[in-house]
């Protein structure tokens, strides 16, 4: 018996720590200001922008998918609708919004009503100034869980068009042969998943003020 009364404060204390550690970001939780690389999962090839301009639409700085996975022009910075909504270190929520900041040019990832070039759904480009542009630079990250966690596909909706980013496989030629044209769909399906892969992840952290680079 008294061994008995020894063991349910600690049982307690134990199933009192799981019920808070629930409540807490996990690990693997991609966070604010952290760089990587999205692969989109139906078509293995990861996003990608550079300094080349559409021929047609906006004329704006074009997006594509690449297979390379060593690309330095596929990384991209996470960050909030604005500075203070996404703070260096927080997890990402499921239905928060963001903007995808493509590290080597300083654009943010956009959709707009112009014409895809090669499958005539939405266009998406790259656009702004050191990381400024407007409110069509808005996505919101769409998962399952409570945050988006770096093993999971999440999709990500637009907030002022409503389209999803996706890839359906059309190649462009000259000058960009083989890389793959990013467009922005409608519907929900499978050429609009997209993984987190390689990057620089800030560790999540309750406590924004407080964190560590992996």
């Amino acid at each position: 018996m008294r061994g008995g009364r020894r063991l349910f404060p600690l049982l307690l204390l134990a199933l009192l720590r799981g019920l808070c550690h629930g409540r807490e970001p996990a690990p693997g939780a991609v966070t604010c200001g952290s760089v990587l690389k999205l692969l989109n999962t139906r078509h293995s090839v990861r996003l990608h922008s550079h300094e080349v301009k559409y021929g047609s639409g906006s004329g704006q700085q074009s997006v594509t998918g690449v297979e390379a996975s060593d690309d330095a022009n596929s990384y991209w910075r996470i960050r909030g609708k604005s500075d203070s909504s996404c703070q260096r270190g927080t997890p990402v929520k499921c239905g928060q919004a963001v903007r995808l900041t493509h590290v080597t040019t300083g654009k943010n990832l956009h959709t707009h009503h112009f014409p895809s070039p090669l499958s005539n759904n939405q266009e998406v480009s790259a656009f702004g100034d050191d990381g400024e542009g407007d409110d069509l630079d808005i996505w919101i990250v769409q998962c399952s869980g409570t945050y988006w966690e770096r093993e999971d596909a999440v999709r990500f909706k637009h907030v002022g068009t409503e389209v999803f980013l996706s890839i359906t496989g059309e190649q462009y030629g000259h000058p960009i042969r083989g890389q793959r044209e990013v467009h922005g769909m409608p519907a929900a399906n499978h050429h609009n998943y997209w993984k987190a892969m390689e990057g620089v992840f800030i560790k999540p952290s309750m406590d924004p003020a407080k964190h560590d680079e992996l």
